[in-house]
């Protein structure tokens, strides 16, 4: 299939993906038009300005994310501009919608330091119920969702992070359960030390994983390393920050390899390198570390990779609008290290009989959203 064809065709065609429909569907008549817009909405309006708290009763906030990007660092594009970004902006609003029935703004900022996107931010978060943050370059992009998430009372959530950590974890939950490891005990090296590795990381330990080593291109992240900028000092504390060396290194003896970063890194040499029946998650898109049956034919025990067209799809669509939808459901203020973590639970669970071609559900699985929601309050 030629998707690039078939992508630019319906694009062109439909005019983009998304648009607005109105909630009451039945005849708009003089009476209607008269209490939705004047004189009636001043009623509404009064009681909105003396309770900001209905904002939510009484428009679509209650149900509506604003899907938000600088496209400093959009997905296998790197930094292509705001408005390169549009399209990819669109497509996660219409995952909103598909599976979860929320309502999404796409939103593209051409605005590029941390002060300049979260001023922007703040002014017009008054309009939504949560913020989506996407595809906004690392290190920028931990100031930026840190301070939201401080200083707004809605959720904000970087799903670049946050989504490929849960999802990310999910897997390696039912993957362990196939080789018979625990993940507390298990040597993991994550490979890529930007957004998703770093939240990848964070979240690993925040569920007891005791021995992470992160790998960037220039070796294993540690203390003694003289060229770390300050998103990689703050992540020593989640790794072991006083092993030193190669990515050889860090894989020698690993039982779970994890990547997010570029393809071809890791090879069946490596692989040799690792414990026996490892697991290997290749998540670089659209080319992973390592294909699926190459890492196979090496002897790893489970591959999961960032794919569709390969088992085990890493793909964020299974954790973010399940998530959305009970943080606006239920009024959540912040989502938090524990709602992943109950999240991830809840999802590895749906597979109910893990085996090595299965330990992720499909996104389309209509179980995921309202069980993920649930443990979201």
């Amino acid at each position: 299939m030629d998707y690039d064809t078939l992508a630019l065709d319906l694009h062109k065609q439909h005019g983009g993906k998304i648009t607005t429909r109105l909630r009451d569907t039945d005849e708009l008549d003089k009476t209607k038009l008269s209490a939705y817009y004047t004189p009636g909405v001043a009623a509404v309006s009064k009681a909105i300005a003396d309770d900001p708290e209905k904002l939510r009763d009484y428009t679509w906030t209650h149900n509506l994310v604003a899907v938000i990007s600088d496209g400093s660092a959009v997905l296998g594009l790197g930094n292509i501009g705001p408005r390169g970004s549009m399209p990819v902006m669109e497509g996660k609003s219409l995952l909103f919608k598909h599976f979860a029935d929320i309502d999404s703004v796409p939103i593209i900022l051409d605005v590029h330091t941390p002060d300049e996107i979260v001023a922007t931010i703040k002014a017009i978060a008054p309009s939504f119920g949560a913020i989506n943050l996407e595809d906004i370059a690392s290190p920028q992009c931990f100031e930026i969702e840190e301070r939201l998430k401080a200083e707004l009372p809605i959720p904000v959530f970087h799903d670049d992070q946050h989504g490929t950590a849960v999802v990310t974890l999910a897997g390696l939950i039912n993957a362990t359960k196939i080789t018979g490891r625990s993940l507390q005990d298990s040597k993991i090296v994550v490979v890529g030390a930007g957004a998703a590795g770093t939240a990848i990381i964070k979240l690993l330990r925040h569920y007891g994983a005791s021995r992470v080593l992160a790998v960037d291109s220039h070796g294993i992240v540690s203390r003694n390393r003289t060229d770390l900028n300050d998103a990689k000092r703050l992540l020593l504390e989640h790794v072991d920050a006083d092993t030193d060396g190669s990515l050889e290194d860090a894989l020698t003896g690993a039982d779970i390899f994890i990547g997010v970063s570029q393809p071809g890194v890791l090879t069946p040499e490596l692989i040799a390198k690792m414990a026996n029946d490892p697991i290997v998650f290749a998540l670089a898109n659209p080319t992973p570390e390592i294909m699926p049956d190459v890492a196979r034919q090496a002897g790893v025990a489970v591959i999961a990779t960032g794919r569709s067209d390969f088992p085990n799809q890493v793909n964020n669509a299974i954790a973010f609008p399940g998530i959305f939808r009970g943080a606006l459901d239920n009024n959540v203020r912040m989502i938090t290290d524990e709602h992943k973590i109950a999240a991830a639970e809840v999802i590895a669970n749906l597979v109910q009989n893990p085996s090595p071609e299965l330990i992720i559900p499909s996104p389309f699985d209509e179980r995921i959203v309202p069980a993920v929601a649930d443990v979201i309050r």
